[in-house]
């Protein structure tokens, strides 16, 4: 797999200029959502007059793969060079997956088709601190109702650029709710029976410099922003090695279930999550055993300045009531039932705690008491 080349913007965006003239691309698709008309990038393409600029933004915040096949078929219709991704999560999935699928057969489900590599670049401008999709080779879509991951080395964009201007105009709650996906990713990844001495270097980096830079970044301080940004495509390294774990696994139906922000829910999870597996190491499942898993969580605390996993479960109940971003409240005891049958076993299998059906249903309880 290539190495990603990370550039900076300029003022002008003479970066991305200089990126498409060295790789020899004349003509792009841009894949973009609605808030493209508010980032500085936007007087950029403004200035644009030879046409060689074409916009996708015909997908949802959770796309739909009718929406990928859209994308594809727009691709195809035209020649293009080179696919830009501009946005958060979902504006580079559907990019990523536009790009995995347009030399595949049209006549048939892509999701139904073996995986083949293609030669077409993919660039990437994060415009949220937070998914780290930039970074990795996942991509989340939905056909008929069910979430679909699709993995892939190539859906790794070749270039990214990061353009902390992006953030000035982030929402209030997706500014809170994207750091606090960044964190868990940091969190996850750390701990994470699959992780490397490579993927935990990046956990603590990311982690390290999300908590020193959270004051400023929430209060939208441009170089905090860039720091921001840097950390949450850090934390998208960690989870490209490792994956996520359980924390990620529980939270989608809290996603769907309540309209919570991806982020929110997850990090209501993982507040709970990390004391529950502090207190059950009996049951671990890494095979590097349950020392290392106790040595692995102490690191994990060292850096919230904790003195342990429940004062960093304490930590993060403080800091997510401190944005407002408060626990949902459970319609019903089917509500529990709800959840625990929609979490995805394989993210489990990652956890280096064991949890069973009645754990999972335990911690529902402690997230929507």
């Amino acid at each position: 797999m290539a190495q990603q080349l990370v550039l900076v913007a300029d003022d002008a965006y003479r970066v991305l200029d200089e990126a498409f003239s060295a790789r020899d691309i004349h003509r792009v698709f841009v894949v973009c959502d609605d808030a493209l008309r508010f980032l500085r990038i936007n007087a950029y393409f403004e200035r644009q007059t030879d046409g060689r600029f074409v916009f996708f933004s015909d997908f949802s915040p959770n796309p739909q793969y009718t929406s990928i096949v859209e994308g594809v078929r727009r691709f195809r219709a035209e020649p293009f060079d080179a696919i830009l991704a501009i946005g958060g999560g979902s504006a580079i999935d559907v990019a990523k997956c536009i790009k995995l699928f347009a030399t595949m057969n049209e006549g048939v489900s892509y999701l139904d088709q073996p995986i083949i590599s293609n030669e077409i670049p993919l660039l990437a401008l994060p415009t949220t601190a937070g998914t780290g999709s930039e970074a990795t080779r996942f991509a989340v879509i939905y056909a008929n109702g069910e979430k679909q991951s699709i993995v892939h080395d190539s859906l790794i964009p070749s270039v990214v650029i990061m353009d902390a201007s992006a953030l000035l105009t982030l929402p209030d709650y997706q500014r809170k709710a994207t750091m606090m996906d960044a964190l868990c990713h940091a969190m996850e990844s750390y701990w994470s029976v699959n992780s490397t001495e490579e993927s935990r270097n990046y956990a603590k980096q990311a982690l390290t410099l999300i908590l020193e830079t959270k004051e400023g970044y929430l209060a939208n301080l441009p170089e905090s922003n860039k720091a921001m940004l840097h950390a949450a495509n850090i934390a998208g390294k960690a989870i490209n090695i490792t994956q996520t774990t359980a924390g990620h696994a529980m939270c989608y139906k809290l996603t769907s279930l309540y309209g919570l922000a991806h982020g929110h829910a997850a990090a209501l999870c993982v507040a709970k999550l990390f004391p529950y597996m502090a207190d059950h190491l009996d049951r671990c499942i890494d095979a590097r055993g349950q020392e290392y898993l106790r040595r692995i969580f102490g690191e994990i605390c060292a850096l919230f300045r904790a003195e342990d996993a429940h004062q960093v479960g304490l930590m993060l109940d403080w800091m997510l009531r401190d944005m407002g971003l408060m626990a949902p409240k459970a319609d019903a005891n089917t509500d529990y039932d709800a959840l625990v049958k929609s979490v995805n076993l394989t993210r489990l299998k990652n956890t280096p705690v064991e949890l069973g059906n009645d754990a999972i249903d335990m911690l529902y309880h402690e997230i929507i008491k």
